[in-house]
């Protein structure tokens, strides 16, 4: 450690800070900066946020919507550690009035303070998440409510993903990688940790520390893939650190570090703000996802065979893709604790059950009875099989690998619980499984 203004305040060899960037690097437009992207453009991923099934209910505006592509900036803003200061607390206001320099500020008491000075990195292109609308924030995120709905502007004041809630780092060279850290930079360019916040020195003598509720990332064993697995829940540090998972989100103890793991990005991790989950998606993975039109001709595929119900023997037809949350009278609706599949009708209520649920005609099986409706987020797709496998209670219809995959991630929910939901509309699944096989009258099954 070394004392501001003293003549040892010197970078780290180490942190090789002082590479000069390569004059013949090429530039790349990016995402919302209002350029045209070439086809030469590099894209590093997309993030997707859970819940929304292609779009937010109000539909994607600006920065506010319910997915990103990152894209390589026309010019590296990316930051780097370069020099720490020892400070009195009383005087960090004066320390950080540079508000062309990014720090991250420690407060260890009342007395003392930890500053750490960012410089530019030429090598590396900076986003950054939360829920503030200012212009240092690249992807606006407010709390995802089941059903697929957000909290409104009015209600922001209440939510508890952080105004500046993490960034990601994507280096200019490939393979690209991107890497997840805790914390963004504010309007002045500065990340505060108060008294009161987890932090701690380092064996190496520096300083890390985590926010208030802390990014949770999770990286599924295998891939975003049918043959992949749940990863572990681990919470990632403003350093880039992770960490096993405190006692609850806003416990001041942190967990073990956890030296086998890196806060490296694959396809199909998850970031979790507190209140919104995002699942990142790499370039080579999204390729192999399936595209719109081909969700479209999926659907118009099972609608020319020509399903019928089986009591009312109506033909039934998914809606257009534009047409989500709009019930149509040709509608297909389930039961989903058998799942045959009927046209809309009002009879067969349990007054048991409160009249809560209906008694399938075909089985006699009670359950809800709800419509069915196509997962429109092709992001969230495993492969372009048939749509013949739902989600229960909600009815959003994919792919059998799709649901497979989902039914078995849990998904932090408050302080301290996990529960597996449904990618589209954020709905806690039920059942054994948390899905169902559609049984078509006709011969689409």
């Amino acid at each position: 450690m070394v004392l501001e203004g003293s003549p040892e305040a010197v970078s780290s060899q180490s942190l090789d800070l002082r590479r000069s960037c390569a004059k013949g690097s090429r530039i790349f437009p990016s995402a919302g900066e209002g350029s045209l992207l070439s086809k030469e453009a590099v894209k590093y991923g997309e993030l997707i946020v859970l819940g929304y099934n292609g779009s937010l209910a109000s539909g994607d505006k600006g920065r506010r919507r319910s997915r990103i592509a990152l894209f390589k900036r026309p010019k590296a803003n990316g930051v780097k550690p370069d020099v720490i200061h020892h400070i009195s607390t009383p005087l960090i206001s004066k320390a950080l009035s540079n508000k062309g320099q990014h720090s991250i500020s420690y407060t260890l008491s009342r007395s003392h303070s930890v500053i750490v000075e960012y410089t530019h990195d030429c090598d590396t292109d900076m986003f950054q998440i939360g829920r503030s609308t200012e212009n240092m924030i690249d992807f606006v995120v407010t709390d995802t409510a089941p059903g697929g709905s957000c909290t409104s502007e009015g209600q922001s004041a209440q939510s508890t993903i952080s105004r500046y809630a993490c960034r990601v780092i994507c280096e200019r060279n490939p393979p690209y990688t991107a890497r997840i850290y805790a914390a963004g930079f504010d309007s002045s360019r500065n990340i505060f940790l108060g008294e009161r916040a987890a932090k701690w020195r380092t064996p190496d003598g520096l300083m890390d520390g985590l926010t208030t509720n802390g990014v949770l990332v999770m990286h599924p064993t295998g891939g975003f893939s049918e043959d992949s697995a749940p990863g572990v829940w681990r919470e990632i540090s403003v350093c880039g650190n992770v960490y096993a998972l405190r006692d609850s989100r806003s416990a001041q103890q942190r967990g073990k570090l956890v030296q086998s793991e890196s806060n490296v990005l694959q396809d199909g991790s998850l970031i979790d703000l507190c209140g919104a989950t995002l699942l990142w998606r790499t370039t080579a993975g999204l390729l192999l996802t399936p595209t719109l039109k081909q969700l479209e001709a999926l659907r118009q595929e099972t609608n020319a065979a020509r399903p019928q119900c089986p009591v009312g023997f109506n033909t039934l037809a998914f809606p257009s893709l534009a047409q989500q949350g709009v019930v149509d009278k040709q509608q297909p609706w389930v039961y989903v604790n058998c799942g045959h599949v009927h046209g809309y009708h009002n009879w067969g209520f349990r007054k048991e059950k409160g009249g809560l649920e209906r008694e399938c005609p075909m089985c006699r099986r009670a359950g809800p009875y709800v419509p069915l409706w196509l997962g429109c987020e092709a992001g969230l797709y495993l492969d372009a099989g048939r749509p013949t496998h739902a989600f229960c209670p909600c009815g959003h219809v994919c792919s059998q690998k799709t649901v497979q995959y989902w039914a078995q991630i849990p998904l932090p929910h408050g302080t301290h619980a996990f529960h597996a939901a449904c990618p589209f509309c954020g709905t806690w699944l039920t059942g054994e499984r948390g899905f169902v096989r559609l049984i078509f009258q006709g011969p689409v099954d």
